[in-house]
């Protein structure tokens, strides 16, 4: 059989479509009846954030290419502007189902929960006399309306900010004509107002948009003029900071200055109320230099976001995910964490178990005596967190403290500057990356002495040192003593403060040097394997498969006979299922209460099975542009424990979706004779014991 040709476009998924397939099936979960009705709503919320992200990042950087280049770009060859249209078409069926389930869903099913969103054609006298006195006290006091005349420009409207263009006619004070005006809502406002408990039964909760308030009293800030139309729209900016790496000098000094402007970069986007008059959605579009396929009507809040805060603000247990207590493993309740880690590895599957092990690790480290130093990573965390006070401790207590902190972490630039900061003034040495690289590692290192001389310990994880995702983001961290492998982290280390070469590593793979070469040849061995006539099969969970050569190496596999399972959360290029190429791969996505995060690949090596966890995903950036660790599992009680969970996952048939060789997804469902699996609730539930 000829080899079929493995660079032909049709046999690859473009990223951006690919990213947003996602967002449909996170918007699925908002539809899905089998979910508690507020975290329906959170799920809803969520996709619109992942959409003003796309936009931020995705959408600005094509717009930047296609004023470089029309050149077609990726492997499945579409031109910038090819793409922007792609894009745009998707979105638009997103964007109007997002608020078709909020309309025809999720409100009506809320109201008969008794939590409502008053409109203002249903107010009462009573409540609209409280609403205005609420205006007057709370809200037109921070408001500043421009009315828009040839003596003033366009007033700067920040990114994803609320405001309203005002079409009103009649004279100013100084006697002019007035036709336009905008109104801007500060971000201090709330965007939700619950309504005093006497304007509604004893059981309902009753809340009101801001935007409908304004919308109602907006005539009070116009005074001796009349109001034809009130429309309430928002802009999305390019937010991805530029930073020449060749021409910085002090990389912290240039990110606090991009983030001075980081809400006034480029308009990407122009969300609109849905029945904004045309000639006042162009006037907009021409202000901010968009075209009318950047325009996006909506038929709600423009910024749906802001309802995730009906979650928290309910006491409405009856409506959310039941609470769980994360498990801990046995051992850790028996002997100290030193002791432990230096008889045996630990693993720890967050937030099936607590991530508490992680943070009394470096508690006990910077207050254990015998502990000389300590280094870390730090990708994403909060300046309060347990962790960066026990590294401030340590720091004043004398002990060596390094922590690389990658200050380039998207969104979270200024809380990592910050966060440098503290660490600094506490007298702990902060290092801020590679310049070009970005240090996406999860790594922590001790040294401790002990009777027979110095022992380092190491935790590894495949997600960030952050507490609050560690209960929603679900993530693997290991501990060890192992000596070749805390070496490797030492060297590791090393060569991210010293930028120096480091002795070859034992047991790491790391990027951008060894990662990418390594995953190949696991690859093909697996390859040679199968085209030999030995047992052959690859199982990998990933959040991200991108980079052509990785998806050619598992095409390639599929043709030698590899059996091939990936679970991949979010993006993936290739197209499962193609005859002559891809028929013995398939792909699936897991979309539920925890965010699946963890990195876990399984490569069956002719009946003696390598498990891999790692920080990277399989694309170009991880592979090429960041610092990235891989680490193989050895303990066979733990690589068999991970097996299984990914022999779980691929049993899920309530909660994955498969993806076909059209691109398509498609949800698993159980035969009317098969028991339906969760994974996460088996997760959790197999961990209870243990709570």
């Amino acid at each position: 059989m000829d080899t079929p040709n493995l660079s032909l476009p049709e046999y690859y998924v473009n990223r951006e479509l690919a990213q947003l397939e996602f967002n449909a099936r996170v918007l699925h979960q908002a539809k899905d009846e089998s979910v508690p009705l507020l975290e329906r709503l959170k799920f809803l919320c969520i996709c619109s954030t992942n959409l003003d992200e796309f936009f931020e990042i995705r959408v600005s950087g094509l717009k930047q290419r296609v004023e470089v280049s029309s050149a077609a770009t990726g492997p499945e060859n579409l031109s910038p502007a090819e793409q922007l249209r792609l894009i745009f078409e998707r979105t638009t069926d997103l964007v109007k189902e997002q608020y078709r389930v909020l309309n025809e869903e999720l409100i009506p099913a809320l109201e008969d929960a008794s939590i409502c969103f008053k409109r203002r054609s249903t107010w009462t006298p009573e409540q609209r006399q409280w609403l205005q006195e609420f205006f007057h006290a709370e809200v037109e006091p921070v408001l500043s309306p421009t009315t828009l005349d040839p003596t003033r420009p366009f007033p700067r409207i920040l990114n994803k900010s609320l405001n309203f263009i005002v079409d009103l006619h009649g004279r100013d004070a100084f006697g002019r004509p007035c036709r336009r005006a905008i109104v801007q809502a500060p971000r201090s406002l709330p965007r939700l107002i619950r309504l005093p408990a006497e304007f509604s039964d004893d059981r309902e909760a009753a809340f009101v948009f801001l935007s409908s308030i304004i919308h109602a009293f907006v005539d009070e800030l116009f005074t001796g003029m009349s109001i034809d139309g009130c429309y309430q729209f928002r802009v999305t900016r390019n937010s991805d900071l530029y930073i020449d790496d060749e021409e910085i000098d002090d990389l912290m000094h240039a990110l606090e200055g991009e983030l001075t402007d980081s809400g006034y970069g480029a308009a990407v986007r122009l969300e609109m109320a849905h029945d904004c008059p045309d000639t006042l959605s162009d006037y907009l579009l021409g202000q901010f230099r968009l075209g009318r396929s950047d325009c996006y009507p909506v038929e709600g809040p423009v910024n749906l976001n802001r309802l995730l805060a009906i979650h928290d603000l309910l006491d409405r247990p009856d409506l959310k995910y039941p609470p769980f207590t994360s498990g801990l493993p046995k051992q850790l309740l028996k002997s100290s964490l030193f002791e432990v880690f230096s008889k045996e590895d630990v693993l720890l599957h967050h937030p099936y178990e607590s991530f508490a092990p992680v943070i009394d690790f470096v508690h006990r480290a910077a207050t254990d005596p015998n502990v000389l130093a300590i280094k870390q990573t730090l990708y994403r965390t909060t300046p309060d967190s347990p962790i960066v006070a026990s590294l401030v401790s340590a720091a004043r207590a004398g002990k060596e403290v390094t922590v690389m902190i990658e200050l380039r972490a998207r969104f979270d630039e200024a809380a990592n500057i910050e966060l440098a900061n503290k660490l600094q003034e506490a007298g702990a040495h902060v290092v801020y990356g590679v310049v070009g690289y970005k240090t996406h590692c999860k790594m922590m290192l001790v040294v401790r002495r002990e009777h027979d001389g110095l022992k380092r310990y190491v935790h590894l994880g495949t997600g960030n040192y952050h507490p609050k995702t560690a209960r929603a983001y679900s993530d693997y961290g290991f501990f060890s003593s192992n000596e070749k492998l805390t070496k490797d982290v030492h060297e590791v280390f090393l060569q991210i403060t010293s930028l120096t070469k480091t002795a070859p590593l034992n047991l790491l793979r790391q990027s951008p040097f060894s990662l990418h070469d390594s995953l190949l040849q696991l690859i093909r061995r697996e390859s040679r394997n199968a085209s030999s006539g030995r047992s052959a099969r690859i199982i990998a969970k990933i959040n991200a498969l991108v980079e052509p050569e990785v998806v050619r190496a598992l095409y390639e596999a599929s043709i030698c006979g590899v059996q091939i399972d990936l679970i991949v959360r979010g993006i993936c290029c290739l197209r499962p299922g193609i005859p002559g190429v891809s028929e013995n791969i398939r792909v699936r996505s897991i979309i539920g209460r925890f965010l699946e995060h963890s990195r876990c690949y399984y490569f069956l090596n002719d009946g003696d099975p390598e498990v891999f966890c790692a920080s990277a995903d399989w694309m170009d950036r991880n592979f090429f542009r960041r610092i990235e660790i891989m680490f193989p599992i050895m303990d066979q009680t733990i690589k068999q424990r991970l097996i299984a969970d990914l022999n779980l996952y691929l049993a899920d048939n309530t909660q994955a979706w498969s993806l076909q060789a059209s691109g398509e997804y498609t949800l698993t469902e159980a035969e009317p004779d098969e028991p339906r699996i969760c994974a996460q609730t088996r997760l959790l539930e197999q961990y209870a014991d243990s709570a």
